[in-house]
């Protein structure tokens, strides 16, 4: 659920260590299986109404965000990574680090292409908009492949980076108060449901954010988008859907906030964790109220909290009716929803992951069915309740 998050969360981008050497791994993504080519734009915005949650000497809020959408013409341009080179580099000495335990060297995070074009035109037309919130730890890059599927089946997908538990966070420039790159620097030895305030700051954070990212889609004439892609965007179509604790807050973003139609969350709990030992969770407002728009929970099987997760996604199914539906990935695990789907069995054939790293993270389910399944079902989802009307 997480790879690193908690205590001082901004570090120099100049303290880093030697990149990586001509014969490391190069890792590739599948990919998108829609008959539109597709273009992507990072975009940064800042909340000057909240401080930074993780740092209380930022004195706003900043996020960074990828927006992937259908375009038609590519010619001359190349694809864009899959991390910025600032952020890749860094992840790759903090991946070791975290409870996921990746290999400290031996692969070229930063060489990972898209399969996503930057700056190209957008494609005439109204489009629904999705927005995705990752895993704690997560930068938002490693939700490219099933964002990539799903722009170009025609749909405007936004994914949200957010800085404090982000692993790296790459900006555009320089401020007055931290460096062009951000970085967590403490990395908790587990889930940060362990560590309560952790997890409740966290949950917070994001959905502060979501609605932010919301109410600035409302605005995007005034965003620095490519050349028409503001016009295609139809916010009567909103759906989010999000992986671990980001799977958590886009269920209360949708509970609160009637632009949103439809949700998915991917193997996300649905409660704050007890704050002291003996004690019970606190369910989340959604749980409390029940849903009233489709929410999809979906999940993988061998999920080492699987009962703790069920608890309250039962509870929120069984006030909810027909709103709510549940599946599981067969001989899946946590991280299956992401684009360690097709990366981890890249590095177990390279040596660099044994084959228990490798199923204690996405299971035993070859990449040939998980990724298709996976982006199947959620395309589908929204295909149906946010088609035009």
């Amino acid at each position: 659920m997480l790879l690193g998050a908690g205590g001082r969360a901004y570090a120099d981008s100049r303290a880093t260590a030697a990149g990586p050497s001509s014969g490391d791994a190069v890792l590739t993504l599948p990919a998108p299986t829609g008959r539109h080519p597709v273009g992507c734009q990072p975009v940064y915005l800042v909340d000057d109404s909240r401080r930074d949650p993780w740092d209380p000497a930022i004195p706003v809020r900043e996020l960074m965000l990828t927006v992937f959408y259908p375009t038609r013409d590519v010619t001359g341009l190349v694809p864009a990574p899959q991390l910025p080179p600032q952020a890749a580099d860094a992840f790759g000495e903090i991946a070791s680090l975290g409870p996921l335990r990746l290999p400290s060297a031996g692969v070229d995070w930063g060489a990972t292409r898209s399969h996503s074009f930057a700056g190209a035109a957008a494609l005439p037309g109204r489009r629904p908009v999705l927005v995705y919130s990752p895993g704690g730890g997560d930068p938002r890059g490693l939700g490219t492949s099933l964002a990539e599927d799903l722009a170009s089946h025609g749909a405007v997908v936004v994914l949200v980076d957010h800085p404090g538990d982000a692993a790296a966070v790459e900006f555009p420039d320089v401020t007055t108060f931290r460096h062009e790159l951000l970085r967590t620097t403490n990395l908790p030895p587990r889930d940060p449901r362990d560590q309560p305030p952790v997890a409740r700051t966290m949950i917070d954070s994001r959905i502060a954010d979501l609605h932010f990212v919301l109410d600035r889609l409302g605005q995007a004439a005034d965003l620095p988008l490519p050349r028409g892609l503001a016009e295609t965007l139809d916010l009567r179509r909103v759906g989010v859907y999000g992986h671990s604790v980001g799977g958590s807050a886009v269920a209360e973003v949708m509970h609160e906030d009637r632009r949103v139609r439809a949700g998915i969350n991917l193997e996300g709990y649905l409660d704050y964790p007890p704050a002291a030992p003996g004690a019970a969770a606190e369910p989340f407002p959604v749980v409390a109220e029940g849903a009233d728009r489709p929410l999809l929970l979906l999940g993988s099987e061998g999920f080492n909290r699987r009962e703790e997760l069920d608890r309250s996604w039962s509870a929120l199914a069984a006030l909810s009716g027909r709103w709510v539906r549940s599946a599981r990935v067969a001989d899946a695990n946590h991280w299956i929803f992401t684009d360690y789907a097709a990366m981890l069995p890249q590095l177990q054939t390279a040596g660099l992951m044994t084959a228990a790293g490798r199923d204690a993270l996405i299971g035993t389910v070859d990449p040939s069915v998980s990724v298709p399944e996976v982006h199947h079902v959620v395309r589908r989802f929204f295909a149906w309740h946010l088609a035009a009307r």
